[in-house]
């Protein structure tokens, strides 16, 4: 007959407490990521919803809910009918500053990322360092003197006083250098001098295949960021045609807001806000792979 002690059901009530703790875990889990979702989802909804709306049912019926019938066709017609149709001048517009800024934004980022990881030259820490400082620099706080460097240049109410700002991602360096020194094996470019090949020829035939993951979230790091960009245009444009989707919209709701005559606007705004996140949502869905392969390069590294 054994008598159990006071340390052996000590023991044992741990170990039912441990039992416990992934269930608990879990659940605590699921419920924080729902409350997220929900967050994160609901004024997405709301746009949804409000898009299918007229104007008079944007302020008479429930916020989160369609009303009985549905206007989206009608007002989807209205967003590119108005002012002659330049919401797809817009877009394009929106297009151009975005991708251009991505493509250049990533390339940079890559190559300034790759020579800083792995290529040997004097002051590399002293340059990153001070790149990677800027990170601490409020966006607000360049506007101005940027605006200044435009005007001096002659850029301003253009193109190119959008898309230049905007190739210069210091986030998009530092996350490329951190990359670039897990991806890239020291012994492999090694291997590659050995036989013989170029500095140009390795990275872009070594390098750059193993950066993948790394240059789809700088691309779309860059990409959002620039679709997304209402302060930089606002001061750099005064000229409706170059206008980007942001400022654009911006733009129709102070019509909107201005008095009764132009209060339809109200609901061509929210179905062109609606239009202009659509090829977001698509660049995320075509390019999210990459990310879980990068996601689960990281898992084996770790």
């Amino acid at each position: 007959m054994s008598i159990a002690t006071p340390d052996a059901s000590h023991a044992k009530g741990k170990a039912k407490h441990r039992r416990r703790r992934p269930w608990q875990n879990d659940f605590a889990l699921n419920v924080t990521m729902i409350a997220m979702l929900f967050y994160f989802f609901l004024p997405l909804f709301w746009l949804v919803v409000s898009a299918t709306k007229t104007n008079s049912q944007l302020f008479s019926s429930f916020g989160l809910w369609f009303a009985n019938s549905l206007n989206i066709v009608e007002n989807l017609k209205m967003v590119f009918a108005q002012d002659n149709g330049v919401f797809l001048r817009w877009m394009g517009n929106t297009a151009l500053y975005a991708g251009v800024s991505a493509v250049g934004a990533t390339a940079l980022a890559a190559s300034a990322g790759y020579a800083v990881s792995r290529l040997e030259f004097t002051g590399r820490r002293v340059y990153f360092a001070v790149i990677i400082g800027t990170i601490m620099v409020p966006t607000t706080a360049l506007a101005i003197p940027t605006y200044l460097v435009m005007s001096r240049l002659g850029l301003v109410n253009g193109p190119l006083a959008i898309i230049l700002p905007s190739l210069v991602s210091p986030i998009g360096l530092y996350l490329m250098t951190v990359f670039a020194r897990e991806a890239i094996p020291a012994s492999l470019l090694e291997a590659a001098r050995i036989d013989g090949a170029s500095e140009y020829r390795i990275f872009v035939q070594i390098a750059i295949p193993l950066l993948g993951p790394g240059l789809v979230t700088v691309f779309l790091l860059t990409l959002v960021a620039t679709w997304n960009n209402y302060f930089l245009p606002l001061i750099m444009l005064s000229d409706p045609k170059w206008y980007p989707i942001t400022l654009g919209l911006a733009s129709w709701n102070s019509q909107a807001a201005a008095g009764n005559a132009s209060q339809a606007l109200f609901s061509v705004v929210i179905t062109g806000a609606l239009v202009s996140i659509i090829p977001l949502v698509i660049a995320f869905v075509v390019l999210q792979r990459y990310w879980q392969r990068g996601v689960a390069i990281g898992a084996v590294k770790g």
